[in-house]
């Protein structure tokens, strides 16, 4: 059993593991979107959105629901908000550190 939620966790932080997917994440945090909305929001071609919102269904990160010629996307689980969150405090807190460290080096 322990094995299987290990399993899991690393299948969904695989699913994140991509620059666009946490920017597709990102734009779905604050509100359902569609292709189109997330495309300018990312500045970024259909097929390559299309692409990664893929990979996001697959490992049932998000979900699309059909909307008459188009697809809504959205999160399907609202902690993953609260996830993308922590992982920005976690790198603050990181750059932080660096820093601190850098500007230690520079005094001394």
């Amino acid at each position: 059993m322990y094995q299987e939620i290990q399993h899991f966790k690393s299948d969904f932080f695989k699913a994140l593991a991509h620059p666009m997917r946490i920017r597709i994440l990102e734009a779905l945090a604050e509100g359902d979107k569609n292709v189109n909305e997330l495309q300018t929001i990312l500045g970024s071609e259909g097929s390559a959105v299309s692409q990664q919102l893929s990979v996001l269904r697959s490992k049932n990160v998000v979900y699309g629901k059909k909307d008459g010629t188009s697809v809504i996307y959205t999160l399907t689980d609202p902690q993953i908000k609260e996830l993308l969150v922590v992982a920005k405090q976690i790198f603050d807190n990181h750059l932080v550190n660096t820093i601190s460290i850098l500007e230690n080096i520079k005094n001394q």
